[in-house]
């Protein structure tokens, strides 16, 4: 969205309208050192409203470094360490209006690793940044503006070596840590916690209001040494009174504990689907755990974790996989999921939040290239459809963010498999797997509201309801209902089911079949946050869900009528991509695009169902300026009906 519009819809949001979305006040950026200084635009403006960024070599053992926009470029923290504030000029160097400018030192920018940072923008409700002087008083209040509920706090003396302190909010709404004693330190030790049932004073409790927090206290050494500097990062907790989104009414940080039960799959909701998250055992010996999903938070799990408190680079741990509702523990190790033990969190929602505007900041086609991503999108990835040569047989692969390494084929009915090409971590297209070679394709999908989503969850006795055997109703993120919806059983042998609103929820299509539409109670009425989709009793599922949006994607029908036809889809420059399948009788899926070519003339054809190679010497499909047209031919037969999906 471009920054006025992000002003405009600010000032709504003042007003009573829209708020900020989350990717206005938090990204998950990743990038590759290069030695020379570098702009990281990210979209958050952290030189009009200031923030915090927070940065981790990913490859190398080196420090987690914090810089804030209180104490200036330069001056930098770091989490795994009690040392005081550091100076450093070839750190980060400023702070601008869309992310931030590192410098060359090898804790931000050095060639060759591989970096992950997280911004976060001061905002109401959510993120907030204090510094102050102390002045040896026992419970002195601090003025925030937050204005709202304290979720996590972390302090720390800036001028001296001293230990992080601070304090995270139960569900309960009991703080349960404030660390001051050197004993027990927030981040940068593994040592057990204090909680609000042991070895804190009456006097050492902190209160907090939507305006201040409290310091000083028994061990004013930590918080409120007298002319000691601070700093203090303040972490929201939203509960229903989040004022975000396009409605001006979404939550997008909560801040909580759990209960480890040691079930593989135990998920903890908090009614959306987490990008980020924060985790550690308020006992024992644990780490702090930091997940996302830019690096990768599969729903299976074998995700990517990052250790506050360590400076040890980045692990493949299958501890914590996304969930459509929240984030799910995929393990039962005692870092995270431990039975009977005690664990808080901060989790911050998946964006984007905003509806997107161009069909180009959504959807991309690309060949491979010489040099990583192998396949450029301009945009993060989603999902993808995948194809290793157009010009001789091969699998249509499609793959997600959410399943990480693995993929299935469109023309077959086999279950999931590994599948190495399928990295999404990067910011601007997919997969390690570089080389230049014209004749391997990938089509690639961002999720966004009204558009695309994507819905990976197991399928549990638990989720089994609606009127058929083996049906459950994942709720989805996309914002309207579902037009069109790809299901597959991602572990075991079985076809593709294709809902279509063109056909209603009595009937169904299978996308590696040729088949006309058949009768199934496979479906019934989607809505904006629930649908009916067909599985087997016990495993996984993957969903994939389509809707049209204004200028942007259309999922529609028509009747053929024999001659050309134009389909209106209410673009503007025409189709880039087009899928087309006939319904009242067999027919292929047929799959056309700008990028191999469409024209007034033969087009090259490729099919969903088949590993047929594409075939040119047909013509379906002609260039039309709102949409596309249709010949005379196989896709436009007189009284046959076919339904598509076209994306500008």
């Amino acid at each position: 969205m471009a920054k006025l519009a992000k002003l405009l819809q600010a000032a709504a949001g003042a007003a009573g309208g829209g708020g900020l979305n989350v990717e206005d006040v938090f990204s998950t950026y990743l990038y590759t050192g290069n030695d020379t200084s570098t702009a990281i635009d990210n979209g958050v403006d952290l030189a009009g409203e200031g923030g915090l960024v927070w940065v981790k070599a990913r490859s190398t053992t080196v420090e987690h470094v914090l810089y804030d926009t209180e104490r200036g470029a330069f001056k930098l923290l770091q989490s795994q360490s009690t040392a005081a504030e550091l100076t450093q000029s070839t750190g980060l160097s400023s702070f601008n209006s869309n992310g931030f400018t590192v410098g060359t030192n090898g804790n931000i920018n050095g060639s060759p690793h591989e970096y992950a940072s997280w911004t976060f923008r001061k905002a109401p409700k959510f993120f907030d940044v204090v510094t102050y002087t102390g002045n040896g008083t026992n419970g002195r209040e601090i003025s925030h503006n937050l204005q709202g509920e304290i979720g996590f706090i972390a302090i720390k003396r800036t001028d001296a070596t001293d230990e992080w302190a601070g304090a995270a909010r139960k569900s309960n709404g009991v703080y349960s840590v404030w660390i001051t004693d050197p004993s027990y330190a927030l981040f940068q030790t593994d040592a057990a916690l204090y909680d609000d049932t042991g070895n804190v004073s009456g006097n050492n409790v902190p209160s907090y209001t939507d305006t201040y927090f409290t310091v000083g206290a028994s061990f004013t050494g930590a918080t409120n040494t007298s002319g000691a500097t601070y700093v203090a990062y303040l972490f929201a907790h939203n509960d229903g009174d989040g004022e975000f989104g396009p409605d001006g009414d979404a939550d997008i940080i909560k801040c909580g504990s759990y209960t480890g039960n040691s079930t593989i799959g135990h998920t903890i909701d908090l009614g959306f689907e987490a990008q980020w998250v924060l985790v550690r055992s308020t006992s024992n010996l644990r780490k702090w755990m930091l997940y996302d999903a830019m690096r990768g938070m599969p729903v299976d799990g074998n995700g990517a974790a990052l250790y506050p408190n360590s400076t040890d680079d980045e692990e493949a741990l299958q501890r914590i996989g996304s969930s459509n509702v929240g984030f799910q523990l995929t393990s039962t190790d005692s870092m995270v999921n431990l039975s009977g033990e005690t664990y808080i969190y901060i989790a911050i929602r998946r964006g984007p939040m905003a509806v997107p505007e161009s069909a180009t900041d959504v959807f991309a086609i690309a060949t491979r290239d010489a040099t990583a991503p192998a396949f450029n999108s301009g945009f993060p990835v989603d999902a993808v459809l995948f194809r290793s040569n157009i010009s001789s047989a091969a699998n249509n692969e499609i793959g997600s963010r959410l399943t990480g390494a693995v993929n299935l084929e469109t023309n077959s009915t086999d279950a999931e498999q590994a599948s190495s090409k399928f990295t999404f971590d990067y910011m601007d297209g997919y997969s390690h797997l570089v080389g230049d070679l014209s004749t391997r394709y990938s089509w690639m999908w961002k999720r966004a509201p009204n558009y695309f989503d994507v819905v990976a969850e197991p399928i549990a006795s638990a989720q089994m309801s609606g009127p058929a055997a083996y049906s459950y109703n994942p709720p989805h993120n996309l914002g309207v209902t579902p037009e069109m919806i790809w299901v597959k059983d991602r572990d075991n042998s079985d076809d593709w089911y294709v809902y279509h609103s063109a056909l209603g929820t009595s009937q169904k299509l299978i996308l590696n079949s040729t088949a006309a539409a058949s009768s199934s109670s496979w479906a019934v009425a989607s809505d904006n946050f629930n649908f009916y989709a067909f599985g087997n009793s016990t495993g996984n599922a993957i969903c994939y869900l389509f809707a049209s949006l204004d200028g942007v994607s259309k999922v529609g029908s028509y009747t053929g009528n024999g001659s050309t036809q134009n389909i209106d889809c209410g673009f503007s420059s025409g189709a880039r991509f087009v899928l087309i399948k006939r319904t009242d009788s067999t027919g292929g899926w047929w799959v056309f695009d700008t990028e191999r070519g469409i024209v007034s003339g033969n087009d090259p054809l490729l099919y969903l169902h088949l590993t047929n190679a594409e075939n040119t010497t047909l013509d379906f499909i002609d260039p039309y300026s709102s949409g596309f047209a249709v010949t005379a031919t196989s896709s436009n037969v007189s009284g046959g009906t076919y339904i598509f999906y076209a994306i500008a």
